[in-house]
């Protein structure tokens, strides 16, 4: 028992936030990483567990897994509302942050908040991946073995994300700009 709480104090932080980059919520996000903990325990508790070659990786395909079932669920919960886009940016603008200068804060909130509604507007196996790579800097290969993918179809979800989030964020990097040789920029660009 104790060495399962030192474990999952190590790993708690890095679950929720992939919880969070996959469901968009904190709520939901802090109790998928409770239940990923407890099935981890039940399962570890079990008679006949096998012993686990890499427990990050498992414990990664559970939390995965946890919040592709809880995508799939919300499709049907209609009725749950997000804040309106004004009210979220005029929240996000008066938060304290002693860091960074106003305008440097105000880029960034607008920038995470766009990448935040982009990342929703991806299917939940393309989101899987994307944040598995992108966030959680895992392999093809590692990725392909948590989610029980062959490695071409998470290239293929991968490439599909990219070029999704390429056009819905283009404007934040290039703001319509003509590149240098006199070209306007499109959403098939790198990033």
């Amino acid at each position: 028992m104790d060495e399962f709480d030192a474990w999952m104090k190590a790993e708690q932080r890095r679950i929720y936030s992939l919880c969070l980059r996959l469901v968009g919520d904190r709520d939901e996000a802090g109790t998928l990483t409770q239940e990923v903990f407890l099935k981890a325990y039940r399962a570890l508790c079990r008679q006949g567990c096998p012993s686990l070659d890499d427990p990050a990786k498992w414990l990664t395909r559970i939390a995965v897994n946890s919040c592709l079932d809880r995508l799939r669920s919300r499709r049907w919960q209609f009725w749950k509302r997000r804040v309106s886009p004004e009210d979220e940016d005029a929240v996000l603008a008066m938060a304290r942050d002693p860091r960074p200068d106003a305008e440097s804060r105000l880029l960034g909130e607008e920038i995470a908040g766009r990448l935040a509604r982009a990342l929703q507007g991806l299917s939940g196996r393309q989101r899987s991946v994307f944040v598995l790579r992108h966030y959680e800097d895992r392999a093809l290969e590692e990725i392909a073995e948590i989610l029980g993918l062959n490695p071409g179809t998470v290239k293929a979800h991968l490439a599909r994300a990219v070029a999704k989030l390429r056009r819905e964020l283009h404007d934040l990097y290039f703001g319509g700009q003509a590149r240098r040789d006199g070209r306007q920029y499109s959403g098939k660009q790198a990033l």
